[in-house]
């Protein structure tokens, strides 16, 4: 089991990479190419409209941060508070507890960025290398 420690710094590099490409798919149309739409959407789910475009800067800067390996911690914490409040305020209510259906896309991914946080960003990334022993 000990020769696993060793793939830690791949593991941590791929789940930044499969996040962040999640949540910049995600943040991308909300502020690029279907903004308008969005800004219509997010009152229906009880937000003020402004919020579409604060939910694709979080999710598309957040998901490139991943990526990079960049200010890991802080993109995660942000990211899994978004889904956090998708979950609670959006999906729950649509079903309850009971329907996961509802929410298991948020909560995976959701969970996945907390444990960027609790874990950091490992060696192969831009924090490492500017940051040293906080990555």
């Amino acid at each position: 089991m000990h020769h696993f420690e060793k793939l830690k710094p791949l593991a941590l590099l791929l789940l930044r990479l499969g996040l962040g490409i999640i949540f910049i798919y995600h943040g991308f149309p909300k502020l690029f190419t279907h903004t308008h739409q969005a800004m219509q959407q997010f009152p229906h789910m009880g937000f003020p409209p402004y919020f579409a475009l604060i939910s694709g800067i979080v999710e598309f800067f957040g998901g490139c941060l991943l990526i990079l390996g960049l200010f890991t911690r802080i993109a995660g914490l942000l990211l899994a508070g978004e889904m956090a409040i998708a979950i609670l305020k959006v999906h729950l209510p649509q079903g309850g507890p009971m329907a996961v259906n509802n929410y298991q896309f948020p909560l995976a991914v959701a969970v996945a960025a907390f444990t960027l946080v609790a874990v950091g960003a490992g060696a192969i990334s831009l924090d490492r290398a500017i940051f040293k022993n906080n990555a």
